[in-house]
């Protein structure tokens, strides 16, 4: 089963997607970290994330690129991905990321986690709608992220927008 949970920044879309796994993940649950630790806003993030994570029998694995190439070694009821705006701007704009490769790569990765275990979860962002003008590549990345979400939402059984922290179902709502 694949989930989808997309939201604004600090819209609750983590803390909806941790239940999510709880509910349908009995035991043996991922956390796969996306966020590189640069900085010290990074560093604090991550740190809110653990501490939400705590007591929820998390394993916690931190992978920022080429999901493809992850060997998990094991099966898990469930498994967290967060996020993918996060991972998708490793790969585009890190040297060592896929760029232009990105999206398919991405998926690719997706489809061997959902192998991987009972329920994946995959948490995304909504950056579509603030109406500022960004750079050119910034742009790019904005439009290449729709595509991604475009094209997980479509795999997904489930997909819901987690909005000031209500999630509202957009597909599959008897997964909610």
């Amino acid at each position: 089963m694949l989930i989808v949970i997309t939201g604004g920044s600090a819209s609750g879309k983590s803390a909806h997607a941790e239940d999510m796994i709880c509910r349908y993940a009995p035991a043996s649950r991922l956390y796969l970290a996306t966020m590189e630790p640069f900085g010290a806003e990074a560093r604090a993030r991550i740190a809110r994330h653990h501490a939400l994570r705590q007591g929820k029998g998390f394993e916690t694995v931190e992978w920022y690129r080429d999901l493809p190439a992850l060997n998990l070694g094991k099966r898990y009821h469930g498994i967290l991905l967060e996020c993918m705006s996060n991972l998708l701007a490793n790969e585009v704009f890190a040297p060592q990321g896929c760029q232009k490769d990105a999206v398919p790569s991405i998926l690719q990765g997706v489809k061997k986690l959902e192998a991987a275990c009972s329920c994946l979860v995959v948490v995304t962002n909504e950056i579509f709608s603030d109406g500022l003008p960004y750079p050119v590549e910034t742009v790019a990345y904005i439009d290449t992220l729709g595509r991604l979400n475009t094209a997980l939402a479509q795999m997904a059984d489930a997909v819901a927008e987690s909005v000031c922290g209500i999630l509202v179902p957009v597909k599959g709502a008897e997964y909610f």
